[in-house]
């Protein structure tokens, strides 16, 4: 299972006994507004923005105590809808479905049953929002040990939800050094729902034959392990072409100086970023997709249909992971969120970059170490952003292993927890 084990499970349903699923109300929280002091290392390969100088917390929190693996997509229907995993999601009947990734865990439903969750969030604003569990999927995670949810996309009236594999079903060999887990797999590809999540066609590809053919196994890092799409608005309004862009971390076989879980759920070392127009015939067929290969000697950015010829957006070797994209349209500004988790399981850092253009150069905004303390997933959703794009709600994950080999996790911010928290931001000029 991700997250080093059933550590993340265990943590869940422990917490799981004290909660009642019949409440679906936030739990909110104020606090003292702060400024994140930014600590970047001096390895650090990006520019320090002029524009967008840091991040303040203003004090006010959000957020459920439910399941992980939020990424909303603002559909035309004025609803976010996102995957979840790995916890309880409240149903509007009052019950709860548990949705459990990896197939061997003892409360799961077997490597031929892997679960995922999809959920809407309704409401304008975070302190009073609703969500509520529209079911589960199973699929194969076989030959790794778990699936779990990454894109989502809900446009023109079609929820694309992919899943990708983590753990493959014994050691892997990377380099001089042999990782058991949790080695990140390959994007299978994606389930689609014409009804908004209430029924579903499955992903033609699996596992072993995923849509970009890249495996994970045998020492092989995948460069598209666990893609997400770019956030461009309600209904995909901001995409500069009516394309679908994505961004993934990865990793390279090449690499001299692989770390502990190199290329894992949330480690990696490169970001690379490829783009479809979204249709159901488009969605599954590898040909159909444009994969970033560099920029020409005039800065323009080459397109290939060649996923051999992909080159990576970013390199930061041994410091970068789960990446996620939103455009801030009053800013123009696309605005990314990376997550370096280091060993997978303890203190986790994670900073955010902007930029004019998804293939521009990308400025740091902030570097926020041992954010949450133990902060994933991060994204920040476009229908949260002000008018004057200059406060947003940051997404997340945190803290599900809070005593892990004795290191001791605490909330930073205020109110970070399992499940799914949302803190103000101001970005600071």
């Amino acid at each position: 299972m991700k997250k080093s084990g059933f550590i993340k499970l265990y943590t869940f349903c422990s917490l799981f006994v004290n909660i009642a699923y019949s409440q679906v109300k936030p739990d909110t929280l104020s606090y003292k507004p702060f400024v994140w002091r930014s600590e970047t290392p001096a390895d650090c390969p990006f520019e320090q923005s002029k524009e967008l100088t840091g991040i303040k917390f203003p004090g006010l929190k959000s957020g459920f105590h439910v399941a992980d693996t939020w990424y909303p997509s603002w559909a035309e229907d004025d609803k976010l809808y996102s995957p979840y995993t790995d916890g309880h999601c409240p149903r509007l009947d009052g019950g709860n479905d548990l949705s459990i990734s990896d197939g061997n865990a003892p409360q799961g439903y077997g490597l031929e049953r892997t679960s995922t969750g999809q959920a809407v969030i309704e409401g304008d604003d975070p302190l009073q929002l609703n969500i509520y569990s529209l079911g589960l999927s199973h699929a194969t995670s076989l030959p790794y040990h778990g699936r779990y949810p990454c894109g989502s996309l809900v446009y023109n009236g079609v929820w694309y939800y992919g899943t990708y594999c983590l753990d493959p079903a014994g050691s892997t060999r990377y380099g001089n050094m042999v990782y058991n887990w949790p080695w990140i797999g390959p994007f299978v590809g994606f389930r689609y729902s014409t009804n908004f999540g209430r029924s579903w066609k499955e992903c033609e590809h699996t596992p072993e034959k995923p849509v970009f053919n890249e495996t994970g196994l045998n020492g092989f890092p995948v460069k598209i392990g666990s893609p997400h799409f770019v956030d461009f608005g309600k209904n995909m309004q901001h995409s500069p072409d009516g394309k679908a862009y994505l961004v993934a971390h990865g990793a390279d076989i090449n690499d001299t100086q692989p770390r502990f879980y190199n290329a894992s759920w949330i480690t990696g070392d490169q970001i690379y970023l490829f783009r479809v127009t979204p249709t159901i015939e488009n969605i599954n067929d590898i040909s159909k997709y444009e994969f970033f290969a560099g920029n020409d000697k005039n800065g323009n950015p080459v397109w290939t249909s060649d996923f051999n010829k992909i080159k990576p957006l970013l390199e930061w070797n041994n410091n970068m992971g789960c990446v996620t994209v939103t455009y801030n349209a009053p800013l123009k500004k696309y605005l990314m969120c990376v997550t370096d988790g280091g060993n997978t399981c303890s203190k986790m850092n994670s900073y955010i970059m902007e930029s004019d253009k998804l293939t521009d150069e990308w400025k740091l905004v902030t570097y926020m170490k041992d954010f949450g303390q133990q902060a994933y997933f991060l994204n920040i959703p476009s229908k949260f952003i002000s008018n004057d794009g200059k406060t947003a709600w940051l997404m997340y994950s945190g803290n599900f292993a809070t005593d892990w080999n004795g290191v001791k996790i605490k909330e930073n911010p205020p109110g970070s927890h399992y499940g799914m928290v949302l803190q103000k931001i101001e970005f600071l000029k």
